[in-house]
């Protein structure tokens, strides 16, 4: 039985070296990537065992994702299919005034077709909590059902259910994400937002406070989580608002940054530590995974705890 149990795409990630054109490129960086998964790596790192539940492709590429999460000890659970085929994606780097580009795969993705009855659901009712994000439901008309029905097995559970929403506007447009999201967020417990995103989402435009009020008061949430990049975040708890500022790091690469978060948040929160406490862990573990390249924050609970006491030196020797 595990702590956590979390339920989404996880594609895999080419990049060339950092400079590099993807159309000139003659390397790549081969990884499994996805923002459950990634969540579900940085809780189990700071102390929640946790599972991810797919659905992929019986094929070499399928089997590489599996293999890629399990070297990080997360418990895998997953539907194979025959019909699908895995999704990737191609992030090109590159600095001002280029940008960094994501470059999407994921059509036919074996996911996509993935019902709550061909996956093992009595892991999400043994659970202590589930997670999944917004860009699941915004992947096809049968995830959005999928992800609707598990998050009501684990509310008949009393599972714990937490939910980030993750806009993507390359899935879908901010319209359609409200129709979907609203249906959703009366069975989340957990429901972590992005101050930007509400902005397009819900047409919001007052402060990161307020909100967090409000989507507690709105969906009868058990805590809210408001992230505003570089300002830092907040999340209101039993109608306390505790903000929580950044720890600057060095930035190697940004992407899975607001997952180890998540995961590191939801981790030290089963752990029994207070809402101010984990928010500490969460700021301190994204800052690490700045620093470490790939989309999985693969840390240690002393390293974060050395951030948040601000133990650390350039060298280690």
């Amino acid at each position: 039985m595990s702590d956590l149990v979390t339920f989404g795409e996880t594609m895999l990630r080419l990049s060339p070296p950092k400079g590099e054109r993807i159309e000139t490129a003659t390397d790549v960086e081969f990884r499994a990537a996805g923002a459950e998964s990634n969540v579900a790596v940085a809780a189990d790192r700071l102390g929640a065992s946790s599972t991810w539940l797919s659905k992929l492709p019986d094929s070499p590429l399928g089997r590489k994702v599996v293999a890629d999460l399990r070297q990080h000890g997360i418990g895998v659970d997953v539907s194979w299919s025959n019909e699908g085929r895995q999704g990737t994606y191609y992030l090109e780097y590159g600095g001002k005034p280029r940008g960094t580009n994501v470059i999407y795969d994921r059509d036919d993705a074996a996911v996509q077709s993935a019902r709550a009855e061909e996956l093992n659901v009595q892991e999400i009712r043994d659970a202590r909590a589930f997670h999944t994000t917004g860009i699941t439901p915004a992947l096809s008309n049968q995830l959005a059902e999928t992800t609707a029905k598990l998050l009501k097995v684990a509310k008949d559970a009393d599972t714990t259910t937490s939910f980030d929403v993750n806009y993507r506007s390359k899935l879908w447009s901010p319209s359609e994400a409200r129709n979907t999201l609203m249906r959703l967020f009366p069975a989340v417990d957990v429901l972590i937002f992005a101050h930007k995103d509400a902005e397009r989402i819900l047409d919001w435009d007052g402060e990161a406070r307020q909100l967090a009020h409000h989507l507690v008061s709105k969906f009868d949430l058990q805590t809210a989580v408001v992230t505003h990049g570089e300002h830092g975040a907040l999340a209101c708890h039993d109608n306390t608002v505790h903000e929580q500022g950044v720890y600057e790091a060095d930035t190697f690469d940004p992407i899975g940054t607001g997952d180890a978060f998540v995961g590191a948040f939801l981790a030290r929160r089963l752990a029994g530590d207070d809402v101010p406490r984990a928010m500490d862990y969460a700021a301190a573990t994204a800052s690490l995974k700045r620093t470490i390249s790939g989309d999985v924050a693969t840390v240690t609970k002393r390293e974060v705890e050395s951030v948040m006491g601000e133990e650390f030196d350039d060298v280690s020797r």
